[in-house]
């Protein structure tokens, strides 16, 4: 058996155990070659926004839930170093939705600063609008930096009501553990921010982030009761009790959520209602996965 058709036999046991990753779609457009952030569109129903992980521009790139591609936005002021994860969250204008992209990998570990750029969602208004290229809003650029030195990271949360920033270490055989980084929205105002370690996880496990590597994608759910996290291979969901501050979730128990064989999942993220979890591979004709935890 390949381990495609193995990876699909795996997919369908687990959906018919109500663990429920389903492949949906395949993202249609090729220059989407190593998908490595996710976030669900608050300004255009429906539709899904990503990134490149290297070898790529400051590009965004649109598409809905059949992995039709609804075009490329250059991001105006932003340059791509490693860009690695993405969330969707307020910003300073009220009422309106703003992209964060996380320029965030630093698999060398000698990043004296990590970036995030903060842009306006811009507006999709049809497949063929932006095919060749759009220009998104001016970026705000909002510099970072770890309280103990470099780390290498791939996800990046924003809270969905508080606007506060989270950074999510991926670990190595150097440092393991998975480290929960945070910027509130108030340190941020002035562009400008040291980041204070708000967690340490258990998860993945020390020997499997050693073996094939840690955490490389997360996000917050939309009512800010819920944080999603992920490796190549497993989804990880922890749900806040009532009353409980949000920073409260990091102290709460991770369900593991198998995503299957054959994939290598770098970006993960609620859909806008809330009630499924969305995923993509990276790799072209990258496959979106659905995933409906029982509640």
């Amino acid at each position: 058996m390949s381990l495609r058709a193995a990876a699909a036999c795996l997919l369908a046991v687990l959906a018919a155990a109500g663990a429920a990753p389903r492949m949906v779609a395949r993202l249609e457009n090729p220059a989407i070659k190593e998908s490595s952030g996710l976030a669900a569109s608050r300004a255009n129903p429906g539709i899904y926004w990503t990134h490149n992980d290297s070898g790529d521009g400051p590009f965004l790139y649109a598409f809905d839930r059949e992995g039709r591609s609804y075009g490329r936005w250059r991001v105006r002021g932003a340059t791509h170093i490693d860009w690695e994860d993405m969330a969707i969250g307020p910003g300073p204008r009220r009422g309106r939705w703003y992209l964060y992209i996380g320029d965030i990998g630093d698999n060398a570990m000698r990043r004296n600063g990590i970036v995030v750029y903060r842009v306006e969602e811009p507006r999709v208004a049809g497949p063929k609008a932006c095919r060749p290229e759009c220009a998104t809003a001016r970026a705000a650029v909002l510099r970072l930096r770890y309280p103990d030195g470099p780390h290498d990271a791939e996800s990046l949360l924003v809270h969905p009501t508080t606007r506060d920033l989270y950074v999510v270490t991926k670990g190595a055989r150097r440092r393991p553990e998975t480290r929960v980084y945070k910027a509130s929205a108030a340190a941020l105002s002035g562009g400008r921010a040291t980041l204070s370690l708000a967690a340490t996880l258990g998860i993945p496990e020390a020997l499997f982030t050693m073996l094939a590597g840690g955490i490389t994608g997360g996000g917050i759910s939309p009512d800010g009761r819920g944080v999603v996290l992920s490796d190549y291979f497993r989804a990880y969901e922890a749900r806040l009790p009532a009353g409980a501050r949000f920073d409260a979730i990091w102290n709460q128990p991770f369900t593991t959520i198998p995503l299957g064989l054959g994939f290598q999942v770098e970006g993960i993220c609620y859909r806008a209602d809330g009630k499924a979890i969305m995923a993509v591979s990276e790799g072209t004709a990258a496959p979106l996965l659905e995933i409906s935890p029982p509640r």
